[in-house]
């Protein structure tokens, strides 16, 4: 019986190929993640997307099999999106106290800067967050809690922090607080009479929420 000859390797063309076509699908999921986030599920249309990106309907079918396939896919890059605040620093280089105020403003800045992702995630909590139950959460939900119970079992060791501060709880308020300020832009801003996307009120903003999370972790002893 003959061996199998091995594979060849691949030509530049069949890898540019590859990489072109990763490219082309990384762009489409952009583009929808965009009109997601404009139109929400039912309203968005896989014509309007196509149109953005100059391709046809069949080749998003041809990545994402299905319009609910590709929402899948905008939704499991939304939360991805978000993940910044705990995977781009080394918060162990830092004391407790620091590296819990730069988790809340690092948490703080990733709202800010995904405001097509919190608009994606309102429109999937008022579909009762049907498609968030197929994706696999366990490395988002691992990385936020094991970062967050790090710092925080750091600053109590440290005689720093509460004994009752609990990491879900922790992520919870700052994530609220952060999201209140990107959601509720224009209804607060018009009610109130003034821009929360100006820089200079988002940096006040993003000072108050580091405030009230390290006031709610910090001892008070004495």
């Amino acid at each position: 019986m003959n061996a199998p000859e091995p594979a060849l390797p691949k030509s530049p063309r069949q890898r540019r190929k590859g990489r072109d076509a990763e490219a082309t699908r990384d762009e489409v999921l952009v583009a929808a993640m965009e009109e997601f986030a404009e139109k929400g599920l039912h309203g968005a249309r896989i014509e309007e997307i196509a149109a953005r990106m100059a391709v046809s309907k069949h080749m998003i079918y041809y990545y994402f099999g299905s319009k609910d396939g590709l929402y899948g896919a905008a939704l499991a890059r939304a939360y991805e999106d978000f993940r910044h605040a705990e995977r781009d620093v080394d918060y162990r280089a830092l004391d407790p106290v620091t590296a819990l105020k730069e988790l809340a403003g690092n948490t703080f800045d990733s709202h800010v800067a995904n405001p097509h992702v919190i608009r994606i995630l309102m429109s999937e909590n008022l579909d009762h967050g049907r498609h968030a139950k197929d994706l696999d959460h366990g490395d988002q939900r691992r990385l936020v809690i094991e970062t967050t119970r790090d710092i925080i079992e750091r600053g109590r060791a440290a005689g720093l922090f509460r004994d009752d501060i609990d990491p879900v709880q922790f992520h919870l308020n700052v994530s609220a607080l952060s999201f209140f300020s990107i959601a509720n832009r224009y209804t607060f801003g018009r009610v109130f009479d003034f821009d929360m996307a100006d820089p200079a009120v988002l940096a006040v903003r993003r000072a108050e929420v580091i405030e009230v999370m390290l006031s709610r972790c910090l001892r008070r002893d004495g």
